[in-house]
């Protein structure tokens, strides 16, 4: 019998060939575009909150060509901040947010992006999936992000059995093998926005099918 380590191990191979022509994260994009810059994932992170990549990303580019540095950024002035982002919803606490961190930033940690999950997490408004992203992608430390993405496909998978993210980073550090946990949720995002869709996923045409336990799904394509 196979276990769920090599079950979930063999996916993770799948959809790397599967997603390889598929528009990729939001911050991968950021990445090759701007670099490993810490401070630059780390506000990307904080736009995309509850927004769509498709929004987020034309935005950042914008905000990006005004500032780079937690200095610059707060030297846009709140409204005119508002009116750069005011495509995305939840523009003003956003700014707000931005600004905030920002100066956190400067003041505790010398305007560096701190690199380990508690000091992170001591950031206002930074959570547990913000901070994993930015670990995994600014600074190569291996992390699970948990997004509404992971957390639904790994329990339709059947790997997990969970109700929270919490719950899911925890269950999925048991069964991932270290070296695939910050790539799980890249590839993944890229599913869930594509082909494992909330509702009438595209099993048809899923790569990964006969590895599915196709939990709660009750309508397909």
């Amino acid at each position: 019998m196979v276990s769920e380590t090599e079950r979930a191990v063999a996916i993770v191979h799948m959809l790397r060939v599967a997603t390889k022509n598929m528009v990729q994260p939001m911050v991968t994009t950021i990445v090759e575009e701007f670099g490993c810059d810490p401070f630059l994932i780390l506000i990307s992170c904080l736009l995309s909150l509850r927004a769509r990549d498709s929004a987020t990303l034309p935005l950042c580019r914008l905000l990006f060509k005004k500032a780079t540095t937690p200095e610059q950024l707060l030297k846009i002035p709140l409204p005119a901040l508002e009116q750069i982002i005011l495509p995305i919803g939840f523009y003003k606490t956003k700014a707000r947010v931005l600004h905030e961190v920002s100066r956190d930033l400067i003041t505790r940690f010398g305007s560096n992006v701190p690199s380990n999950e508690a000091d992170l997490l001591s950031i206002k408004g930074v959570g547990r999936k913000t901070a994993a992203l930015v670990l995994a992608e600014a600074f190569n430390i291996p992390s699970i992000c948990v997004d509404i993405h992971v957390h639904r496909i790994s329990n339709r998978l059947g790997l997990v059995h969970t109700k929270t993210a919490a719950e899911t980073e925890t269950a999925l550090k048991q069964i991932l093998p270290v070296q695939y946990w910050s790539e799980w949720n890249k590839l993944l995002v890229v599913w869930g926005q594509n082909i494992c869709v909330p509702i009438s996923p595209k099993c048809s045409e899923c790569a990964i099918f006969k590895l599915c336990d196709r939990v709660g799904v009750t309508k397909s394509r």
